[in-house]
Parts: C-alpha cells; sequence; structure tokens
C-alpha cells in the first residue's frame, strides 16, 4: 500500500466520522436535550435579577 491509497482511505474515515457528526448532532432524539443546553445561559437570570438590591 502506498501513501496514495493510505491518504485515500484516511480521507474517507474522516468523510465517514463527519456524516456520523453530523447525523448524531440532527437527530430528533437528541433535540430535546440539546435545546435544554442552549437554555442554560438564561436559568441564572432570574435568581440574579433576584439578588440585585435597587
Amino acid at each position: 500500500m502506498d501513501y496514495g491509497t493510505f491518504h485515500g482511505f484516511y480521507t474517507l474515515g474522516l468523510l465517514f466520522a463527519m456524516i456520523g457528526v453530523f447525523a448524531w448532532a440532527y437527530s430528533k432524539k437528541r433535540k430535546p436535550s440539546f435545546d435544554e443546553a442552549a437554555n442554560l445561559v438564561f436559568a441564572d437570570e432570574d435568581k440574579a435579577k433576584g439578588s440585585i438590591k435597587e
């Protein structure tokens, strides 16, 4: 096996890995956990407003 063949197999492996990552990230069963993680930024906002004394 020469370098060109190895490089081709390596590229195909990376392509399949990226397709797997995209399939995992955009699957419907992952959406609720990603939505929860996206809203974690705002979870402390209510607590911070209550602790500020004006």
